[in-house]
């Protein structure tokens, strides 16, 4: 069955967003959401949903590298429960290690000047983040 999804690279600042979908194992990013201290504006995520009908949501979770949750993980839990709360869509959480250094690289190689604040690269995690899943689901 060809399911839609998008994805979420939780942040404090920055919400970044990327859909994809089973079907042709392609992600792509869409414009990042902006937070207020990790409170996003639940307006433009409902506007999202509508207009993309995702499938399943998927949230980066920021797990350390020895397996332990850090805040940050704890707070991307809150928001992915928060998403399921008022939406009612499945969500899975889905290990996001090392994203931001794929992404910051990937940003890099395509000319990225790194103003981080200016010019964020959430929505690049959010796709390295789906593509992660989508190839795990493809080799299952």
């Amino acid at each position: 069955m060809t399911q839609s999804l998008l994805a979420f690279d939780f942040g404090t600042r920055n919400i970044g967003l990327a859909f994809g979908q089973t079907l042709t194992q392609t992600a792509r990013e869409l414009p990042a959401i902006k937070a207020r201290d990790g409170v996003p504006e639940w307006a433009a995520i409902e506007a999202l949903l509508k207009e993309w009908q995702p499938d399943l949501l998927l949230v980066g979770l920021p797990l350390n590298m020895d397996d332990t949750e850090s805040e940050l993980a704890a707070r991307a839990r809150k928001f992915g429960n928060r998403l399921h709360g008022r939406f009612g869509l499945p969500v899975v959480m889905w290990d996001e290690r090392l994203s931001t250094r794929e992404a910051k690289q990937e940003a890099r190689e395509r000319g990225h000047k790194g103003h981080y604040k200016s010019d964020p690269i959430d929505s690049i995690a959010a796709r390295l983040i789906l593509e992660s899943w989508l190839s795990s689901q493809a080799s299952a």
